[in-house]
């Protein structure tokens, strides 16, 4: 199978199923000196995780990270960092009635449509779980970026109609409620509508926003691989997202040119905007000012209510879908957008490296 490797210079290599006997992600490209351990992917790890609150999966798994390769006295050593979690709370019975039909929302048909085959223990590879490889391997470039000063607030700015509203915002809110939201008041008429929603056999979707601060300038290309659409690339892979927008995204398309333009400013030594509509990204190049996006995040496909499909003889029937399900998927998902934006920036960092001669005479140009 082929698109499960991403990155260039900062590239990882995912693999595992949902009901495997475990989820990896090796990391190659990291550079050699960071320091590193165990606990540092755990955190990311245990903020996707399922079974934190009723509003998540059952099932229990630890997701305990193993470093097998690339890290040495606490420091990586600049080799292929081979991270591992094993599947310990499988129960692949759940799935058996599945195999024959195709579940709405879901992946089945079109995987089946390509490869004639599929896993359909949890969805195999097209699971959700296949986000612990990318959640673990972002921890170790968010590692690399606040190493460099750089640092990612990510959240969940609406479940299904409730949104936080700016003027209740509190950054240490976020890690206080269930759902990773910056206002107290919104999480709780989160936690109300997502009860209605369970009671009705249904489910929600929702919005991630991301904020990166002490970016620099100068990342990025102008082209095909304008940072932006690095970012969407990557964000638009996690499997539930089905939107991508950066800085005012599609309230752009409303306004004129006098109110979306960004006015430049410089107190003498330093080029700064006064406003960022831009979202941090100028022509596929960071502006050295904050990088804002949001992800759209579709609502669990899985649900009890009763759905119409087909099955693999093209017999339409009725089916309820039963096991372990989220009925909202944004929660554990802030953290993946989080490592996917991570990755870019490291990658990003890495690449921008070789960008001017003089970064180049930099380290290697001193006599020897």
């Amino acid at each position: 199978m082929a698109g499960s490797i991403f990155g260039k210079h900062f590239c990882i290599s995912t693999w595992g199923e949902s009901h495997g006997k475990g989820i990896g992600v090796v990391v190659d490209g990291c550079p050699a000196g960071l320091p590193l351990c165990g606990e540092d992917i755990q955190k990311y790890l245990n903020r996707r995780k399922p079974g934190q609150s009723r509003f998540t999966t059952s099932r229990a798994e630890a997701d305990q990270v193993e470093i097998l390769s690339g890290v040495f006295e606490g420091k990586t050593t600049g080799t292929p960092i081979s991270l591992l979690v094993r599947n310990t709370a499988q129960r692949s019975q759940d799935y058996r009635e599945i195999a024959s039909y195709y579940r709405p929302g879901h992946a089945d048909y079109t995987f089946d449509a390509k490869y004639g085959f599929r896993d359909y223990r949890g969805g195999g590879r097209s699971s959700g779980r296949e986000t612990i490889g990318r959640t673990a391997a972002g921890a170790v470039a968010a590692k690399l970026l606040k190493e460099l000063g750089i640092r990612l607030c990510t959240y969940t700015r609406a479940i299904g109609p409730v949104e936080i509203e700016g003027a209740r915002f509190l950054e240490k809110e976020i890690w206080e409620n269930d759902f990773y939201m910056p206002d107290a008041q919104a999480a709780e008429q989160a936690a109300a509508y997502l009860k209605s929603c369970m009671e009705q056999q249904d489910s929600s979707g929702g919005v991630i926003e991301c904020v990166v601060r002490g970016l620099p300038a100068g990342l990025g290309d102008p082209c095909f691989d304008k940072l932006d659409a690095r970012l969407a690339q990557a964000v638009m892979s996690i499997g539930a997202v089905k939107g991508f927008e950066i800085g005012d995204g599609f309230e752009a398309a409303r306004a004129k040119g006098s109110e979306n333009n960004d006015a430049f400013v410089c107190d003498g030594r330093t080029v700064s905007k006064e406003t960022n509509h831009a979202g941090g990204i100028l022509g596929g190049i960071s502006d050295g000012s904050a990088l804002v996006f949001r992800a759209a995040v579709k609502p669990t496909p899985s649900i009890a209510r009763a759905q119409h499909t087909v099955n693999q003889k093209g017999e339409n029937l009725e089916i309820r879908i039963h096991g372990r399900h989220d009925p909202v998927i944004v929660p554990r998902a802030v953290v993946v957008v989080e490592a996917m934006a991570a990755l870019v920036l490291a990658d990003a960092l890495l690449e921008g490296m070789g960008a001017r001669m003089e970064y180049l005479q930099r380290i290697w140009g001193e006599p020897r």
